[in-house]
């Protein structure tokens, strides 16, 4: 069923409250070049992105945006990088107008029984009601009321435990692969993120996109409807072969139809770079 921003809860005070208890925010700045065929006045317009896999590992210079993953490869847990990754996004040249220079996402997925937590109300954190537009989250209910309530905390904790400062001041992908745990019910996996996507709202971020394949997104949503709030998101897609192929995914379909592709990846020299279709 279709939702609209009146619908979402707004608890924003208790959140900023403890990211305040538990965050400081600041860090030094890096700087550096790097030769891009796109380049402008001598910076690149490519991005990169970076998580858990690059700690402690020398990071891009001269990178026009940056993307940071939020979470150590799955989503109830945090990206032991996070902090210094954050202020080496921070330093991107900013050089590619249509980009943020530092974005993050988050890791998804949809364990159910697999999952070392799992909801059972629709309270998220403890006292806090959320709307649940599919009904009540109840102890052993593995369907789409739940799995939206878990993509709503998830989503709560990467902006809010993870150790992001001010994630309302953040665009956000959410990262969808199979290499993380789904159900084989498409509707109560696209109810997950249509949580995620609905907390992130509620908090006024700087937006909300989508991270996939097509093979993959296929796989494991399928068709998402015009009623759903992931109907609209921009998309991201993964998978091309170098910088030209990336260029040229710039014009395939979307991963919803109410879409439009924003970003393609490619992997040169063991690092994602990310191509501006705009």
């Amino acid at each position: 069923m279709p939702r609209t921003r009146a619908h979402l809860p707004v608890f924003r005070l208790a959140w900023l409250l403890v990211a305040a208890i538990l965050f400081t925010c600041g860090g030094p700045a890096f700087a550096g070049s790097s030769d891009d065929p796109h380049a402008t006045d001598g910076r690149s317009l490519l991005g990169n992105d970076v998580s858990w896999p690059q700690c402690n590992k020398d990071l891009p210079t001269g990178q026009a945006f940056a993307i940071v993953g939020v979470n150590n490869g799955l989503a109830n847990n945090t990206n032991p990088c996070l902090q210094e990754q954050l202020e080496w996004a921070r330093s991107s040249s900013g050089a590619a107008a249509s980009q943020p220079k530092a974005q993050l996402y988050v890791n998804t997925a949809n364990p159910g029984r697999a999952g070392s937590w799992w909801p059972v109300s629709d309270e998220y954190p403890t006292g806090s009601k959320v709307h649940n537009p599919y009904g009540s989250c109840r102890a052993g209910d593995y369907g789409t009321a739940c799995a939206y309530m878990y993509g709503y905390a998830k989503a709560f904790d990467a902006a809010y435990v993870r150790g992001v400062c001010n994630p309302a001041g953040y665009f956000w992908w959410l990262d969808v692969e199979t290499e993380n745990t789904w159900s084989s019910n498409k509707d109560a996996n696209r109810t997950v993120l249509e949580g995620m996507t609905d907390f992130f709202h509620s908090i006024d971020a700087d937006g909300v996109g989508i991270y996939s394949t097509g093979q993959q997104w296929n796989r494991i949503v399928g068709t998402v409807g015009s009623s759903s709030n992931l109907y609209p998101l921009p998309s991201w897609l993964a998978g091309a072969r170098n910088a030209s192929s990336a260029a040229a995914a710039c014009s395939r379909a979307p991963l919803t139809a109410g879409g439009k592709v924003v970003l393609t990846q490619f992997i040169r020299d063991g690092l994602d770079y990310n191509h501006p279709c705009s």
